[in-house]
């Protein structure tokens, strides 16, 4: 038994990319030096061990539960290293493990949980953001990015291409969308369209990264959207 591709893509979504371990936040993907290929640092570890004799294992776990995404926690080298030292198995027990995990992904979905938006232009400068991101991500190392030109046929490349989706765009337009469903009453009549059309693009893009749809399902990204959040 190995981790599903939908494991994968859950739990490098909802972590975004980063380190679930207390007060590390480390971001997961990088580059490497000059002239090669990105990769990345994240590790997929088993909150209940996954061999016979590995910290936290559990004998009545079947593989399938093993290598599921409710098992699996997503960290930097270091920190994955750190909770399978037999030395620390009690320190970082199953329930310890379960509740970071779950803390760092409810701290990803509230990123903005705080923030208070009386208007539009407010509302816009948070959407803005975001969508410089998930665009800086698109021409870093998308299909048409300079990495995938100079390297078509390089599974580092897609990877790295993978493993932003994941890790940056679905967790960013989550954001939006949040943003949006809270505060589309300050657009007017007209916006609301366009709002819409971006809310399908999101759901639909995230389904069809998640392998639930095709890819001709999704709805483009309107560039309507991003013209008027730019719009003074």
């Amino acid at each position: 038994m190995s981790i599903s591709n939908k494991a994968i893509k859950l739990l490098w979504s909802n972590a975004a990319g980063r380190c679930s371990f207390t007060d590390c936040n480390e971001r997961l993907t990088v580059k490497q030096a000059a002239h090669s290929a990105p990769h990345t640092l994240g590790e997929m570890a088993h909150i209940m061990g996954k061999r016979k004799g590995s910290n936290r294992y559990n004998v009545a776990q079947t593989d399938k539960q093993r290598d599921s995404y409710e098992n699996l926690i997503l960290l930097c080298p270091t920190h994955h290293t750190l909770i399978d030292k037999p030395e620390n198995e009690r320190t970082y027990s199953v329930n310890l493990l379960t509740k970071t995990k779950s803390d760092h992904e409810a701290s990803i979905s509230r990123r903005l949980d705080a923030v208070e938006i009386a208007d539009v232009d407010t509302l816009k400068d948070h959407i803005a953001i975001f969508l410089a991101e998930n665009r800086q991500v698109w021409l870093q190392y998308g299909p048409s990015s300079e990495n995938a030109r100079k390297h078509p046929n390089s599974d580092a490349v897609y990877a790295i291409w993978l493993s932003e989706r994941l890790s940056t765009i679905v967790p960013n337009n989550r954001v939006i969308g949040g943003l949006l469903n809270n505060y589309r009453n300050l657009f007017d009549r007209p916006a609301q369209g366009i709002v819409s059309q971006f809310l399908v693009h999101v759901k639909s893009y995230e389904k069809w990264v998640n392998d639930e749809i095709p890819y001709q399902a999704v709805l483009r990204f309107p560039v309507e959207f991003e013209d008027l959040i730019k719009r003074d």
